[in-house]
């Protein structure tokens, strides 16, 4: 054996898994296929939002708990800045199925939040162009997480703790034996107890064919402005927004590089059959489509898309993650599927990945993330 347990992918989830593994286990090993926080995957973009009123399951909110946590441990650790708190805004029409799911999935957690009318938001952020019956939520503990501080941060301070990582390394296959996993690249190849899988978009080829037909990779895009006054738009007085409605959606983040701010459409992700090949600028449809939402929404950015990227994701079927062993014998652990929502629960995801890798006791409550829901023979 060359060790108890490798991480396959150091992105959103998996450096944070190989962080967490390396606290309970030190010498573990991590592949990653090109250089950590590389910006052609899902870490790409420069931030995240993290929130912790949602739409969703109530059995999301203590990993929520945890993950934020969990950042200010990982922040105290590495001596990196990594969450900014800005508040957020969650905006839709009152009385509407968005603003009615937040305000009930907070009713249920006991989560912090404040609700805005329509005269509390042109007052407190007229940044943002209203609708006669819109309303928001307002998260006072939501903000931005900076993705490649983040994932760097983590995969340093797992060297620190006794890991090996071995980057530039794509991963051609994983098999199970009796008593362990081979994982090849190339001519290499190494065998471990346990392995995490985490490679965001480029799982899907390593995953047994009864799992691959329930999740899909997605292109997902995102696009940033200039503001006309960049001084309204700063973490300090523009906090992080999603904005909801039957025919459009919105989020962003304020301008933590004091220049471009982040304003890209919701629920836009189309299916790719590779997470290496997909056009990566916008098409002329979504260039419209972006334009015409931010003038609309916020009229204070110059409606020019500055920068765009693409980037790839996997998706399951139901959107929630694929957190737990393919099956009941095996060492091969999913840590995957994240659906575009999984950077800011990624500290929380990864502590629970390396807790049960490592073969500690299985976290209690995780029904809606566990493999097991769409395969058979549960461990």
């Amino acid at each position: 054996m060359d060790g108890r347990l490798a991480v396959i992918g150091l992105g959103s989830i998996g450096s944070m898994a190989l962080w967490q593994a390396s606290r309970m286990a030190g010498p573990v090993t991590g592949f990653e296929a090109q250089s950590p926080a590389h910006g052609r995957s899902a870490v790409g973009g420069d931030t995240r939002l993290f929130r912790m009123i949602y739409l969703g399951t109530p059995s999301l909110y203590p990993i929520l708990e945890r993950s934020r946590d969990l950042w200010a441990e990982l922040e105290a650790e590495s001596g990196q800045h990594i969450l900014t708190r800005t508040g957020g805004l969650s905006i839709g029409t009152a009385g509407g199925p968005y603003i009615s799911g937040l305000l009930e999935t907070a009713r249920l957690n006991g989560a912090a939040h404040e609700v805005l009318s329509r005269e509390d938001l042109a007052e407190r952020y007229p940044q943002h162009n209203l609708r006669a019956d819109d309303v928001a939520v307002y998260d006072p503990n939501a903000g931005v997480l900076r993705t490649d501080r983040a994932v760097t941060a983590a995969i340093g301070a797992a060297r620190a703790n006794g890991a090996t990582v071995h980057i530039n390394t794509p991963i051609d296959s994983i098999s199970e034996t009796d008593d362990g996993v081979v994982v090849t690249s190339g001519g290499n190849s190494w065998s471990f107890e346990n392995v995490i899988l985490a490679s965001g978009g480029w799982s899907k080829r390593l995953m047994p064919e009864n799992l691959k037909s329930h999740v899909e990779t997605r292109r997902v895009f995102l696009s940033w402005f200039v503001a006309r006054d960049a001084t309204r738009f700063t973490p300090e007085t523009f906090p992080v927004f999603s904005r909801m409605y039957d025919d459009r959606a919105m989020y962003g983040a304020p301008a933590v590089d004091g220049v471009t701010v982040k304003a890209t459409l919701d629920g836009r992700g189309t299916v790719v059959t590779e997470a290496d090949r997909f056009p990566r600028e916008l098409s002329e449809a979504e260039t419209t489509e972006t334009l015409k939402t931010v003038s609309d929404f916020i009229p204070g950015l110059v409606p020019s898309i500055v920068r765009s990227d693409a980037f790839p994701e996997l998706y399951t079927k139901d959107r929630n993650p694929l957190l737990g062993w393919l099956s009941e014998s095996s060492r091969i652990y999913c840590a995957t599927g994240f659906s575009g929502g999984g950077f800011k629960n990624a500290t929380g995801y990864g502590h629970i990945a390396a807790h049960e890798a490592l073969g500690k006791q299985p976290i209690e409550g995780l029904d809606f993330v566990r493999p097991e829901r769409f395969t058979t023979g549960a461990r």
